[in-house]
């Protein structure tokens, strides 16, 4: 099991100096991968959560944490494939491949706020053709130049585009998704899965079921398939749902052991996502006492053998 954890971007400790302080801290500590996510617009009168009220760029931050860190991988969960044209997002992601020395995974997801399709132009029909087609036109500008692409929705005239990435093939592709389609075109076409900030975690294991079962379909390998989980993490008092104790929620050490049930249910990554605690990733919160609540979760629930 590898043990991430989400980047300050969300909220009031989205700041640079938060960026190179924390990515160097986890990167210290022996955290695998720094995390960011997608947010454009918050549409007025939403209520949505405090997470989503004030959110950097996933691929700017990312470019940041490259430049201030130097093993960790970095990882964008996700970018919302319907609001930008793929030509555009192999161009960036080839570039945080770059300047990160080969340490980038791009997550892709459908979206699902309509305002933010109005917004970018974006469409919401056939999402899912559309994504496969995406995923195939990322693959073909990041492979042996010069390249075309002509499909069913995009097009790309013969041409190369340069520099490649410095990962053979790319960036590995994550998606996201739930519905059982979703889920079964992760096994046939991506390097992995990443659950939703809302996914029930004691169910993943059906989940995972679905994915893998389509990749050995696909003539493709299930267990090279990267499950990775999407920890929100509800430290302190535990949170009931309507089946009990929602996982990774209370003491440090019932969040330890979510953690190994999860690795023992198929889940070869989690990454805490601190963005989700609404004393940290909220714009209204004091910005002192959100990195000090961040640093000692993040001491807290280093990796075995992370140094302190």
């Amino acid at each position: 099991m590898k043990i991430g954890c989400g980047l300050p971007v969300s909220g009031t400790w989205a700041t640079p100096q938060n960026i190179a302080s924390f990515g160097a801290l986890a990167q210290e500590l022996g955290y695998a991968s720094l995390w960011t996510f997608q947010r454009l617009l918050v549409p007025e009168g939403s209520g949505l959560d405090p997470v989503y009220r004030s959110v950097l760029d996933p691929m700017a931050a990312m470019a940041f944490a490259a430049a201030v860190t130097s093993r960790i991988r970095l990882g964008v969960a996700v970018i919302n494939v319907p609001y930008i044209s793929p030509a555009y997002l192999a161009k960036q992601a080839a570039t945080v491949d770059i300047l990160s020395a080969g340490r980038l995974d791009l997550g892709l997801g459908l979206g699902w706020m309509p305002e933010e399709f109005i917004a970018t132009g974006g469409s919401t029909e056939r999402r899912g053709a559309r994504a496969q087609e995406y995923v195939q036109v990322l693959h073909a500008l990041w492979g042996p130049q010069p390249s075309e692409f002509s499909g069913e929705f995009y097009s790309v005239p013969r041409g190369s585009t340069r520099p490649r990435p410095v990962q053979p093939g790319g960036p590995p592709i994550l998606l996201g998704g739930v519905a059982p389609r979703a889920l079964r075109r992760v096994g046939e076409i991506a390097d992995g899965w990443v659950t939703a900030s809302t996914a029930d975690l004691s169910k993943i294991r059906e989940s995972i079921d679905i994915v893998r079962s389509a990749a050995a379909a696909a003539g493709r390998d299930p267990e090279a398939i990267r499950i990775i989980c999407r920890g929100v993490v509800r430290a302190g008092e535990p949170v009931t749902g309507s089946d009990g104790r929602l996982l990774l929620s209370g003491s440090y050490a019932q969040i330890g052991d979510d953690v190994s049930w999860l690795a023992e249910n198929g889940v070869t990554e989690v990454f805490y996502d601190l963005n989700w605690d609404p004393m940290i990733g909220n714009p209204d919160a004091d910005p002192v006492a959100a990195a000090d609540r961040a640093r000692s979760l993040i001491e807290a629930l280093r990796p075995a053998g992370g140094a302190l």
